[in-house]
């Protein structure tokens, strides 16, 4: 017998989301994202999203949701952006983190970007969160670029890519 809420992560399914799962995608978002909310500057847009807003995602980005049973534990959005698969809002729930749950998600897109034909797979990343950016490093991902959120001087966000096709 598995305890609730120790679902081991091989019986974890992977699917895309569908419209009528955006409340407990808003859910999912924030409460991966709360650890976040006062500390991180410029704060997360996660924390901002309703279920208007993912939603509207829903008809534009595809989103993968990892499920124990029928309930959402990750989630990632991802979209078209040129060439290449953009993907973001990488959330797993804070007490099934070191499941390998974003590792798989991530490599879902990777597996999608290369069934869609795109060379490249990119992400953004605050750089106040280098256990991210070590994440998507140690899966392939290199630095292209730094930006600044609007309003900041100084670089806020990494851009980092992966090459799926040469």
């Amino acid at each position: 017998m598995i305890a609730a809420g120790k679902i081991p992560t091989d019986e974890i399914a992977i699917r895309p989301a569908r419209a009528d799962e955006a409340e407990a995608i808003v859910a999912l978002m924030r409460g991966a994202f709360a650890q976040y909310d006062g500390i991180l500057v410029p704060r997360s847009g996660a924390m901002d999203e309703t279920i208007a807003t993912v939603t509207a995602r829903l008809r534009d980005e595809t989103c993968l949701v990892a499920l124990a049973g029928r309930i959402p534990i990750a989630c990632v959005f991802y979209k078209p952006l040129g060439e290449a698969i953009y993907f973001g809002r990488l959330a797993v729930l804070p007490e099934r983190r070191g499941q390998g749950l974003a590792r798989r998600l991530i490599a879902a897109v990777e597996v999608a970007a290369a069934a869609a034909g795109a060379a490249t797979v990119t992400l953004g990343v605050r750089i106040a969160l280098p256990e991210n950016v070590a994440l998507f490093t140690a899966l392939g991902y290199r630095e292209i670029g730094r930006e600044a959120h609007t309003g900041f001087s100084e670089p806020t966000s990494i851009t980092m890519e992966k090459r799926i096709r040469p």
